[in-house]
């Protein structure tokens, strides 16, 4: 079974990408005046939905990460209390990187929740 952990590069991709999205959304919107600015506009909002694509297809991969970690945690905890695994500081690395992955996850929770309340709590 290989496990693909979400690395550095990974994590500060997705954060590029969530900077980015920030400073697009801090940018005046400003009057559109003529059909080339229409254009760009159009051109960017296509660009903002593969953006979004593509975070949402980085998460739900970190999600897919933390069940594979914690499934693995779990399988080396039953291995060890059946006399199978011996090895019990792999088993508490196991556990260690699932509870890790799991807390990460729930913080990137938080913070998308709260970022969802400050959009729909803007005045129009």
């Amino acid at each position: 079974m290989d496990i693909k952990a979400v690395g550095p590069a990974d994590i500060n991709a997705v954060l590029q990408q969530m900077r980015a999205l920030r400073e697009q959304a801090a940018q005046p919107l400003g009057r559109l005046d003529n059909a080339a600015a229409l254009d760009r506009t159009q051109a960017g909002s296509r660009t903002e939905a593969g953006t979004s694509l593509q975070f949402g297809a980085a998460l739900e991969q970190a999600v897919q990460t933390v069940d594979q970690l914690q499934k693995t945690a779990g399988a080396s905890a039953t291995a060890f209390a059946r006399g199978e695994e011996k090895d019990l500081v792999k088993v508490m690395i196991d556990s260690q990187k699932s509870s890790i992955g799991f807390q990460a996850m729930v913080q990137v929770r938080n913070r998308m929740v709260t970022a969802y309340q400050d959009i729909m709590n803007m005045p129009i």
